[in-house]
């Protein structure tokens, strides 16, 4: 059923060209990924300038943290883009804004009753789990803090993209994003710098941009969905009370996707565990936010937005009972991330002092680490594309628990093992930190074009909203 006045669905998603489709919602996303991710350039490139390679690390450090905490919470939106997608495949609008509402719902007595409050107190603790350098945890307390207490706006901002994009509409998210990126621009550079009567803050001031910038913009997004002028909205006819029988659907999909989540930023926390046992643990943990955290995402953005188009078109289609076409787009997709992977990749191994500078890197050290690790991701990018695309096709299909299981063996055992078994012969070099998450990448990426081979995701049926 479609709600009265409510725009429709883009159908070539399900009737047009695959590789019209899968652009379609791709380009928006990569470019949003790309530009959204400048939020993170510019906090660190400020930082780098105005406080030192000590507040890059922090802030790289509590971004690894962050993730890890919120990604329970970014779990129900995998399983509201599954049921977003599967409903918009069927041309169901109503099914579609319910599910969207119950999503918003759940995120927000999670974000401001337990995440806020839990991130708070367990601040001090997390990092030392992480083992960071007593002059990098007392800044990364502040933009731990921060970016805990303001949660429930990015969450928002991460719900609304995912719910759109599901539904076919990627270039909304796009424009909230570059509004988004715009916003955090200006006030990084009112806050971190200082500027007139207001003081410098540092690290601090870069987290409380990203924290005003995701209220403002998902407050804009709230109010286009209200005022019907998206593909999804709330009609006033819409019951606003929860229905926990589609919440608890969205965990069914979406925890799993949830857990693969904590095990892959575990498996990040970890890594900094053995970061910070090197002989230069703070140059090696500067080395690793600036190289991996940052300019690695390069990449992984461009992935991300892929394995959502990959995940969209395959859902969509897969609903409209076309799964020869959900798994055409997942190659498609695949095509384009290699090809993006290949161009990052020259510039890592042909100008990586230039991209490492651009960062305030100027520490021989630190530039020396960087250059290593850049030649690494040049190789491993073209892994992980492969393996997030095809992590998508399967997410977006409903098959949640495959990447999970993918996750903990390629995230967990083999890079975390390698460095295990290579510690206890000998103390451990940064190549050795960069060789394991080559390894990782790659059987990650054998692992999930395997499952998605297999072809199980075509027997997952998802049940009707209340």
């Amino acid at each position: 059923m479609a709600s009265t006045g409510a725009k429709r669905f883009d159908r070539s998603i399900v009737d047009g060209p695959i590789s019209g489709a899968v652009w379609k919602l791709a380009w928006p996303t990569v470019l949003q990924n790309v530009i959204g991710g400048m939020q993170g350039v510019v906090d660190h490139a400020m930082v780098g300038h105005y406080v030192g390679y000590a507040g890059n690390a922090a802030v790289g450090v509590s971004l690894q943290i962050f993730i890890v905490v919120i990604v329970f919470v970014m779990s129900l939106y995998t399983g509201m883009g599954v049921l977003v997608a599967r409903h918009a495949g069927a041309q169901d609008h109503d099914r579609v804004n319910h599910v969207v509402y119950q999503a918003f719902v759940a995120t927000m007595l999670l974000s401001l009753l337990v995440l806020a409050p839990l991130g708070w107190f367990a601040a001090p603790w997390l990092l030392d789990l992480v083992r960071a350098a007593p002059e990098v945890k007392v800044q990364a307390l502040q933009y731990l803090r921060i970016s805990f207490l303001g949660c429930a706006g990015t969450m928002t901002f991460f719900l609304l993209g995912g719910a759109l994009r599901a539904a076919g509409d990627a270039k909304t998210p796009l424009r909230l994003g570059l509004a988004m990126t715009a916003m955090n621009v200006v006030l990084n550079v009112l806050l971190i710098r200082g500027v007139g009567p207001l003081p410098a803050l540092g690290v601090a001031g870069a987290a409380l941009g990203t924290v005003i910038a995701a209220f403002a913009v998902s407050g804009i997004g709230l109010w286009l969905m209200l005022s019907g002028r998206l593909v999804v909205h709330w009609p006033t006819s819409q019951s606003r009370r929860i229905d926990w029988p589609t919440v608890r659907q969205l965990f069914a999909f979406g925890l799993p996707a949830g857990l693969q989540g904590i095990a892959m930023n575990v498996a990040g926390v970890m890594l900094l565990r053995y970061i910070g046992s090197l002989a230069q643990s703070a140059e090696a943990q500067a080395a690793y936010a600036i190289g991996y955290t940052e300019l690695f995402s390069l990449v992984t953005w461009t992935s991300v937005g892929l394995m959502g188009a990959a995940a969209a078109v395959a859902g969509q289609n897969l609903g409209a009972g076309k799964p020869e076409r959900s798994a055409a787009a997942v190659r498609t997709a695949a095509g384009y991330g290699v090809s993006i992977a290949v161009v990052i990749g020259t510039l890592f191994l042909t100008m990586p002092r230039v991209l490492l500078g651009l960062f305030g890197m100027q520490d021989a050290t630190v530039l020396a680490l960087g250059t290593e690790l850049l030649r690494w991701l040049a190789v491993s990018g073209l892994f992980i594309s492969v393996a997030l695309t095809f992590t998508g096709g399967l997410q977006g299909t409903g098959d949640t628990k495959g990447p999970l299981y993918i996750s903990i063996v390629s995230q967990i055992f083999v890079p975390l093992g390698l460095l295990a078994l290579l510690q206890g012969v000998r103390p451990l070099a940064p190549s050795d930190i960069w060789l394991a998450i080559l390894c990782g990448h790659v059987t990650r990426c054998g692992l999930s074009v395997w499952r998605f081979r297999r072809g199980a995701w075509r027997a997952i049926t998802v049940a009707p909203a209340a």
